[in-house]
Formats: C-alpha cells, sequence, structure tokens
C-alpha cells in the first residue's frame, strides 16, 4: 500500500483538446512534419532497424548503446499525437515500430539492441556509462504512452516483461546487484508503468534506484574494479557529482552535474515522493528545487550552463554565449516543475515551467518542424545554427513528445477545485466534487492578457477554480458573468469559490507590459545588462532585423519601448521595437579615452527568443547593456 501526498492530480493529456490560436499551429507541425521526418531518420540512421537484431560483428554501424532511447521517445511521440489528432499514416507507422520494438526482448524479458548483438556478454557491466536502464525507462515510456494511446499491449507487456526482468537482477536482497543507472530516467519511468498497471513492484523499484543512489561502498567503484578498471583514472576521477551519486540523494545540497540527469531524478524522485507520502524525499527535492530555480536557471528557463560536462555551474555561472542550456535539460526542468506543482499546488513551479516551455523548450525546433538546437545560447557571433540531426539525437524526439502532450500541463483537480496552470485554448472535462464539470478557455495569450473561461456543470456544482496569476504580472482584473470580482490569491492562484451554474462566464486580464529584467548581481555576465520580457515571452534582438550591431547595442533606461504584432514573422508574433545606442566609428584604437567615446541612436527591433536562427544567419543577443 502506498499514501500519496499529490495535492493535485493533472488531467491526461487525452483529456483535453486544445484548439489555440499560439499552440495549435505548433502541434499540428509537430505531428505533420516533425514526427514523419524523425521516423524517416530514426529509419536511414539504423535506429528503427537495429530491433531487427540482425547486425552482425564486422558490418558497419553496430547499434549505439543509446539508440533505443532515440526510438522509444518517438514511439512516445507520435502516441500522444494519434490519441489527439487522429492520423492513420502515423498510427500505422507507431505500431509497427511498437511491435518491432516488442519483438526484440529476449525470453529472459530482456530488451537492449546493443547488449543482445554488440556485446552479449556485457549485461549490467557498466552502469555508470551505458546507459542500459536509461533505455530501458524511455522504452517503458513509449510502451505506456503506447497503451494509453491504442489499447494495444504487445508493448506494454514486453516492457512489463522487461521490468520484471529488471526487478529480479537489482535490489538489496541476496545475490541482487546493487547497482543503479549513470544516467537516471528509469526511475520516473517506474512510476509510470506502477501507475498504468498498479503493480506495486514497479514502485518499490523506482524507490530502490532512488534510495541506492550514492550510498557506500560506492557502487561505480566496485563495477569498475570489477571490469579491472581504476575508477580513479576515469574522467569523473571517481568524483560522481557529474552523475548526481557523490552522497545520497536526500543528502545532496545543491543541484550539480549534468543537467539532463539531474532534472530526470528529481522528476523521478518527485514522483516516488508523491506516491509513498516520503517527506524526506520531497524536502530534497525542494531544496533542490530551489537551488536550481534561485540560482543556477536561465532567464530562459534553460539550465546546464557549462559546455563541459553539459552540466551545471557553480552559484549565478550563467554565461550566455557559451552557455550549453540543452533543449532535453529544458525539457526536463518543465517535468520537474510539473510533478512539483501537483505535491505543493504553488503557482511558482507552474511560473518555471511556463517559462520553459515558451522559451528554453520551444526554441530547441524550427518553425517549420525540420532542424533543431541541441544548445541553446543567449547570445552568438553568428556561426550557431539549428541542425537536421545529431548523432546523439536525444533533443529531437524529446522536443515531440512534450509538444504532442501539451494537454497535460493545463489543467489539475484536487478534491474540491479546478486548478489553470496554462492559459491555452483548450476544453476539457473533469470531476470535482462528484459533478461531471466542463472548462473552455478562450484566448489569445501569450501575445494578449485576457482569457475567457467558460465554465459548465451537469448539476450545480461548488467547487474553487484556481486560477494562476503569473509571477511576471503586476496588476490583474478579474471579472464573473460581466461584473468585476476581487478574488483571494492563495499560493499564486486566484481562488475563485461559488456554486457554478451552466454558462458561467470568468474573464481574466493579465497586464501585459514591456519589462526590463535585470539579473541577480553575482550573475558575472549580465552586469549592467537587461533582458526584454513580455508576459511569459523572453526577447532577444536578432541580426536580420537591425542596422547596427546587436552585439554593440545599448538600450537606455529611458528609452521608450512598444509592442506590435508582426503578421509577417514567421506565422505571427509581438516585437518590441524601440530606439537604442550604438558607438560611434571604430577609430582602430584598441583602448581610448572613455570621455571620447560617443554613441548614436539607432532604431532596433526585437523577437521572441523562440524564434531566431530561422532566417538570415546572423549575430543574437538577449542581454543588452544599459546604456
Amino acid at each position: 500500500m502506498t499514501t500519496s501526498s499529490r495535492r493535485l492530480s493533472p488531467l491526461k493529456w487525452t483529456d483535453v483538446r486544445i484548439d489555440d490560436a499560439f499552440w495549435s499551429p505548433k502541434i499540428e507541425v509537430n505531428r505533420a512534419t516533425t514526427l514523419p521526418r524523425e521516423y524517416e531518420l530514426c529509419k536511414s540512421t539504423g535506429r528503427i532497424n537495429a530491433f531487427k537484431l540482425d547486425w552482425k560483428p564486422g558490418q558497419p554501424n553496430p547499434p549505439h548503446i543509446f539508440w533505443d532511447s532515440d526510438v522509444a521517445k518517438w514511439i512516445e511521440a507520435a502516441a500522444y499525437s494519434v490519441a489527439t489528432r487522429p492520423d492513420p499514416a502515423l498510427e500505422a507507422m507507431l505500431n509497427d515500430v511498437a511491435d518491432l520494438v516488442a519483438s526484440a526482448g529476449r525470453p529472459d524479458g530482456y530488451l537492449n539492441c546493443h547488449y543482445t548483438v554488440v556485446e552479449p556478454g556485457k549485461r549490467w557491466s557498466n552502469l555508470r556509462d551505458c546507459h542500459e536502464l536509461y533505455c530501458a525507462g524511455h522504452l517503458i515510456e513509449g510502451a505506456v504512452a503506447h497503451f494509453q494511446a491504442t489499447g494495444k499491449r504487445t508493448l506494454l507487456d514486453a516492457l512489463c516483461r522487461y521490468a520484471d526482468y529488471i526487478d529480479s537482477v537489482f535490489g538489496t536482497e541476496p545475490g541482487k546487484i546493487r547497482g543503479y543507472c549513470g544516467h537516471e530516467e528509469i526511475e520516473l519511468a517506474l512510476v509510470k508503468l506502477y501507475r498504468a498497471t498498479g503493480q506495486n513492484r514497479y514502485l518499490n523499484l523506482a524507490k530502490y534506484f532512488i534510495d541506492e543512489r550514492g550510498r557506500q561502498p560506492h557502487y561505480f567503484d566496485l563495477e569498475a574494479q570489477v571490469r579491472c578498471e581504476d575508477p580513479t583514472k576515469h574522467w569523473t576521477g571517481g568524483k560522481y557529482e557529474y552523475l548526481q551519486a557523490h552522497l545520497p540523494v536526500r543528502e545532496q545540497p545543491e543541484v550539480v552535474g549534468h543537467a539532463v540527469r539531474a532534472m530526470y531524478l528529481l522528476s523521478g524522485m518527485a514522483d516516488v515522493a508523491a506516491e509513498t507520502g516520503d517527506a524526506t524525499l520531497l524536502a530534497a527535492c525542494r531544496r533542490l528545487w530551489n537551488d536550481t530555480a534561485a540560482r543556477k536557471m536561465y532567464v530562459t528557463g534553460a539550465v546546464g550552463a557549462l559546455h563541459n560536462g553539459e552540466a551545471f555551474g557553480r552559484p549565478y555561472e550563467l554565461p550566455n554565449e557559451s552557455a550549453y542550456a540543452e533543449t532535453c535539460a529544458n525539457i526536463a526542468l518543465a517535468f520537474f516543475a510539473h510533478r512539483m506543482v501537483q505535491l505543493e499546488a504553488d503557482a511558482k513551479y507552474a511560473d518555471v515551467m511556463e517559462r520553459a516551455l515558451y522559451n528554453g523548450m520551444l526554441s530547441g525546433v524550427s518553425a517549420d518542424g525540420m532542424k533543431f538546437f541541441y544548445v541553446n545560447p543567449l547570445a552568438s557571433a553568428g556561426g550557431h545554427h539549428r541542425q537536421d540531426w545529431f548523432g546523439c539525437a536525444c533533443c529531437p524526439p524529446n522536443i515531440a513528445r512534450l509538444l504532442a502532450s501539451m494537454g497535460q500541463y493545463i489543467y489539475s483537480t484536487s478534491d474540491q477545485a479546478a486548478y489553470v496552470h496554462l492559459y491555452i485554448g483548450s476544453e476539457t472535462k473533469l470531476n470535482i466534487a462528484g459533478r461531471a464539470v466542463a472548462i473552455r478557455q478562450q484566448t489569445d495569450y501569450p501575445w494578449a492578457g485576457r482569457v475567457e473561461l467558460v465554465i459548465d456543470a451537469d448539476a450545480p456544482a461548488k467547487f474553487d477554480l484556481m486560477l494562476r496569476i503569473p509571477a511576471w504580472c503586476r496588476k490583474h482584473r478579474l471579472a464573473l458573468n460581466g461584473k468585476p470580482l476581487k478574488a483571494p490569491i492563495a499560493k499564486g492562484y486566484a481562488q475563485i469559490r461559488r456554486t457554478w451554474a451552466g454558462g458561467d462566464v470568468v474573464e481574466l486580464s493579465l497586464d501585459m507590459p514591456i519589462e526590463r529584467v535585470a539579473a541577480h548581481p553575482a550573475v558575472a555576465d549580465n552586469a549592467g545588462r537587461v533582458a526584454l520580457q513580455r508576459g511569459p515571452i523572453v526577447y532577444c534582438l536578432e541580426q536580420c532585423d537591425n542596422r547596427a550591431d546587436v552585439r554593440a547595442m545599448l538600450l537606455p533606461d529611458s528609452a521608450k519601448l512598444t509592442a506590435r504584432f508582426d503578421r509577417k514573422l514567421l506565422g505571427g508574433a509581438v516585437v518590441i521595437e524601440g530606439t537604442g545606442r550604438t558607438p560611434d566609428a571604430d577609430d582602430g584604437s584598441l583602448y581610448r579615452d572613455a570621455r571620447s567615446l560617443k554613441t548614436t541612436p539607432v532604431k532596433f527591433k526585437a523577437i521572441p527568443y523562440f524564434l531566431w536562427d530561422n532566417r538570415k544567419p546572423g549575430k543574437m543577443t538577449v542581454w543588452l547593456p544599459r546604456g
């Protein structure tokens, strides 16, 4: 038996129909272009056919240790998509891939292409480096999504057999391996499998992997010695902060190491805390969340500052041009935030989720759905561009699965309340206080701050409607059936308590002025600089829109800034325009008397950060010096 500590329950992606001027076109591009494109790339690079298990030693292109995860994320993304937007061709493609993956399972349940055909005698020999359990986690997530979308059990049954086999191998019982994965992911996947099947052993296995992490004697040292290796000679040098395995998770004082791994681990920790009521695990989640959001997150909702190790840096170490800010890490931060808001019902988590979704995640895919960023810097000298694909292709299918499942991030329920976390045009039906309730949301968000929600109940229903008031919003207004309404704010949500009748209309208006955002004084790269933000959208200056060098432009505090909707910009977007100042012509001197410096007014245009590098290549910057 478990005791859930979740205050809220998110709606499934299948329970929400999105009809939104901003998100619907992006979700459609994902379905019609990105998913077929990723399928072809997984096929042409050998990832899908690897599950035929027909590779032989000496042949080229051996299945890589992490290929399984790329296909698994594509399965998950395609499953989400066909469940919400029927597409017979995509569904047929999905079912074929799912059947092929399921066929690769071994008689004992094991399912991994690389270790079946490339190194068949080395199962579980290098958990630190080789991604076996990571791949298993993504396969589990794909299997759960496929079952929930199609009702077909072939892939789910195969992954249940694999999970059962893993459970027979790992644990504290005599004869089992007391190991865990160097790249976390299976922890959150096992909780999904538990929720889909009701089998407690999967939750217990997830808890084991979390509890065992970082204990002494250190498992990664022990397995290295079995391989006749000196763990101190490895590039980590036995210092396992990179893998979040330097200490037991409840003792870790700050978030460190590889950012994607850290965010997946924290998502799994939040899931296990939610299902078991483990207060010590929840306390660790809170502590590591606070360190992430208050000291190590970019204004775009990106995390992982350093190229070296794709890792977190020191507190406030947030360089702009050399930022790593991997798309997968930004997505995983949104996953962690989504889990924390269910646990705490606190809008601060949804605020970060929104920041990551509209900026750090969405920048990862081009407007046409064909090219991708792995790295998301906040400044560029003109040489950083999206690519068709990557040798390590974790990011493209990760973006696809998030876009295809956007519906699950908008609403949550408790016994007596309906929560609206994101303002996205949509319809949903839910049960609150024993009543069937429908919510229809209409909005031009994020370009405008007006949101209309129509509430229908099958009979008069008393419950709280909780509307997030974003942290960026300084002033908001509410109306009920056309009359002004005042509502108390509870942990960042406007709380409207009433007995709802059919057709009640709530209007929320969020003021959206252009804001100059300053960084903490300890962020050295942003000293004396500001970023522009309007609503949830962070802006940048791209060279193709500006005559002056955007990397040399100053923005006076007194400069007037205006916002307008530009219909010609990549499907339409609000841009910010104003007048900055640019240094006068270079006289050739490397250094000069500061009193001789002169600047000239110059008009500028800023676009949403997520849209940069979709047009003519050139320089880009988010942060502008105050001039």
